[in-house]
């Protein structure tokens, strides 16, 4: 597993990949949160927190992290090489992990240079007033987590197909569909009494819940959850492909 970790996460930075997903996302981030004007500009939320960085970011995550994935079997699968490394002494779930570990590593570095939005806020916060540093916490919690989902969804995408552009096209699609997809149609007046139990299943609802601090045994084990049905799916995709 650490053989398949350390190449798929050495085939980021031997290339420009892996610093121009850093840049993007450093540059997105830094744009709407702090330049441009509008509902994620820090500035014009008229009190000094990170909830607009916060999110702004599944917006970008549905984005970046399955263009982070797609490649993972994809490209194994377009050069032939899939079935090679699938006959090598390693088992299928230790490829699975490998790759996993890989990307969502990737997705981990980009999101390290944003602990300075902390040192920001603490600055622009005004004298006697305190900042709620365990929101904080428990919201880069939640975004682990969601990396977590959108990582497990981005590696079950691209084991669907030898197109990386297509795995890119379904991860988004799954992707926004389960963070916004469900929480959107569980607005709609005809589902009624239904509305809680879909929105229940969404990913904005979990991730929305541990933002505001409360760090719920329900919501990591619904995140977890997640991440393990894709990886299931990508374990019983992978093993169809050895018959």
């Amino acid at each position: 597993m650490l053989a398949i970790f350390l190449k798929e996460f050495n085939s980021f930075f031997s290339s420009a990949i892996g610093f121009v997903v850093a840049g993007l996302f450093l540059l997105a981030t830094g744009v709407l949160v702090w330049v441009l004007p509008g509902y994620f500009n820090i500035f014009d939320q008229g009190y000094a927190n990170l909830t607009p960085f916060f999110e702004v970011l599944p917006w970008i995550f549905c984005v970046l992290i399955p263009a982070i994935c797609m490649r993972s079997f994809s490209e194994e699968k377009k050069q032939g090489t899939l079935e090679l490394l699938l006959t090598k002494p390693i088992s299928v779930n230790q490829l699975i992990a490998g790759k996993f570990l890989g990307s969502f590593s990737l997705s981990v570095i980009a999101l390290l240079p944003t602990a300075f939005y902390i040192i920001s806020i603490s600055a622009l916060t005004a004298e006697g007033v305190q900042v709620d540093y365990g929101v904080i916490f428990s919201s880069y919690v939640g975004v682990l987590l969601l990396m977590c989902c959108f990582t497990s969804i981005g590696i079950f995408a691209s084991c669907l197909t030898d197109n990386p552009l297509i795995a890119f096209v379904i991860g988004t699609f799954l992707s926004v569909l389960l963070y916004f997809g469900l929480e959107g149609v569980s607005s709609i007046p005809l589902w009624g009494s239904k509305l809680y139990t879909l929105e229940y299943f969404s990913l904005s609802h979990h991730f929305q819940s541990i933002s505001r601090g409360i760090l719920d045994s329900r919501d990591l084990i619904y995140f977890l959850s997640i991440s393990l049905f894709f990886l299931v799916l990508t374990h019983l995709q992978l093993k169809s492909n050895l018959k």
